[in-house]
């Protein structure tokens, strides 16, 4: 981008918790769940405007205090992810912390946000950084914008814990003590089995791409009537789709489209939809809990069945019935976790996709001490046919991250049908107000 050059990083530390954990805490053990996800990070950052009366040094300096006293509770955070069993080793370690300083505005970054550079603002994508980190839980990077405006981006290893389970951490940071106590769950859910026998599908080849897309309220509105109510006979608490899954659906639908383009014939394929489990085990579990507690529940589409209204109905009833019927069974059963994991060899032929939304999580509140983000953003994924979907700041529209093979991006970024729905890569500086200086 014009004008806008490279992030430069001029410190890296650890962080440890003020307080040391007990012994009996040293070791966590993982959870079934935990085991199956595969070693990566949950990445996001969120961007700030100046603030009068503090500086970029003020910011990094009331950043790691805070977060060593929030280390102490959520003291897993503070380990080491361990290459041969399925645990955390609670040593004190700390959480590994970058500052980096970036010679533009924050405004000059936000009127056309770039995939690529984006990724500067990652603590997890610098060479040196991470080799440094190798085996952190935990790595915080804060980038300071010429203007005083800064970028502070949390990347947690998906090994200890899902969106949720970042949320809670980050309300445990930024509610200055007053936040409830994290809930561990780890093996006490679940414990981790011998999974030897599970080979996974490589989802990391091919030149990757990773491009944004915002639908709007009004749009997503239109997506919803055109696929209508819910006809079939099964019982549901709203039979009317709700925005995340038109939005996923007019996604897969057009990937779909541009796989097909390139190829040059139809490949069935499956959208692996994450579910939260917390509210949908018996009992329910906190929504404070920290661990892996979800489940994707594949989707598989004929060609026979792209058409909108039908992807949304199939995935709306496919959701439904694992909610309903299996769920509630995942505690305390990993012969039932294992049986439907078991179950995803029968679409390694098949086109795999996955969608996570992160929308009505209160991302926009995250407050360190200097106000609230003006932008939150996830990052360009390493796994391809990936989809994060993410609140608009207004809170009633979505940006949609996705991820595919360059040649199939290609196509499906100028799809008409997706193109009538949302809108390529759009000026972020459009949410800010008047009155905030960037």
């Amino acid at each position: 981008m014009d004008g806008i050059g490279k992030v430069d990083i001029i410190a890296r530390n650890t962080i440890k918790p003020s307080s040391p954990t007990p012994d009996h805490l040293r070791i966590f053990k993982l959870s079934l769940l935990d085991q199956i996800i595969p070693p990566m990070y949950g990445l996001i950052v969120f961007f700030y405007p100046a603030e009068t009366g503090t500086n970029f040094s003020e910011q990094s300096s009331r950043l790691r205090e805070s977060l060593s006293r929030t280390l102490t509770t959520f003291y897993p955070m503070a380990g080491r992810t361990n290459a041969i069993e399925p645990s955390i080793d609670c040593s004190d370690d700390g959480a590994f912390f970058v500052e980096a300083k970036m010679d533009c505005e924050l405004s000059d970054f936000l009127r056309k946000p770039d995939g690529e550079l984006l990724n500067n603002f990652l603590p997890t994508t610098d060479p040196l950084t991470a080799q440094l980190s190798e085996g952190y839980v935990t790595l915080i990077q804060i980038t300071g914008f010429r203007c005083g405006g800064t970028a502070v981006s949390v990347c947690i290893s998906h090994k200890i814990g899902d969106i949720s389970s970042l949320v809670t951490f980050l309300h445990g940071w930024t509610s200055s003590g007053e936040a409830g106590s994290p809930v561990f769950v780890g093996d006490s859910l679940l414990p981790p089995r011998d999974l030897s026998f599970a080979q996974r599908t490589d989802i990391k080849s091919g030149n990757l791409i990773t491009k944004r897309f915002v639908f709007e309220a009004s749009k997503i509105s239109h997506l919803k009537d055109k696929v209508g109510a819910i006809d079939h006979n099964i019982q549901m608490i709203n039979k009317y789709p709700s925005r995340v899954e038109v939005v996923m659906a007019q996604i897969f639908k057009c990937a779909i489209a541009a796989s097909r383009s390139v190829t040059g014939s139809f490949k069935t394929s499956v959208l692996f939809h994450s579910v939260n489990l917390r509210p949908r085990t018996d009992p329910p579990l906190p929504e404070n809990s920290v661990g892996n507690l979800i489940w994707f529940v594949p989707v598989v589409i004929e060609e026979s069945e792209m058409d909108l209204r039908t992807m949304v109905h199939k995935m709306k009833r496919l959701v439904n019935e694992f909610c309903n019927e299996k769920a509630k069974k995942f505690k305390d059963h990993s012969l039932s976790v294992l049986g439907e994991f078991g179950k995803w060899a029968e679409f390694k032929e098949m086109e795999f996709y996955s969608c996570s939304s992160w929308c009505k999580f209160p991302l926009y509140e995250t407050d360190f001490g200097w106000g609230k983000p003006i932008w939150v953003s996830s990052a360009n994924l390493t796994f391809k046919n990936s989809i994060i979907l993410v609140d608009t700041r207004e809170g009633d529209g979505i940006e949609a991250w996705v991820t595919l093979e360059e040649e199939k991006m290609a196509i499906f970024e100028r799809d008409n049908e997706l193109l009538d729905s949302a809108t390529f890569n759009p000026s972020a500086y459009l949410y800010i107000t008047s009155t905030q200086s960037v």
